[in-house]
């Protein structure tokens, strides 16, 4: 999986927390699922941190939605 996915899925799973946390839910569930989104999030970020990358942009480049040609 690309490390964006891991993101999609931690920022889903701590969303869904907020959510059952905003209705009340039980404490075990909740307790789990802040466990497990712990967990995601620290994959997530080795996943990030560890991809294989590569660009041909610099900081010379600027921005891609602001050129510096305006």
């Amino acid at each position: 999986m690309s490390p964006i996915t891991y993101l999609i899925i931690t920022t889903a799973v701590l969303v869904l927390v907020t959510i059952l946390v905003f209705f009340n839910a039980g404490f075990p569930i909740v307790f789990y699922l802040t466990c497990v989104g712990q967990v995601l999030l620290a994959i997530a970020v080795y996943k990030v941190l560890t991809d294989n990358y590569t660009t041909e942009k610099t900081f010379k480049d600027w921005y891609e939605d602001h050129s510096t040609n305006q």
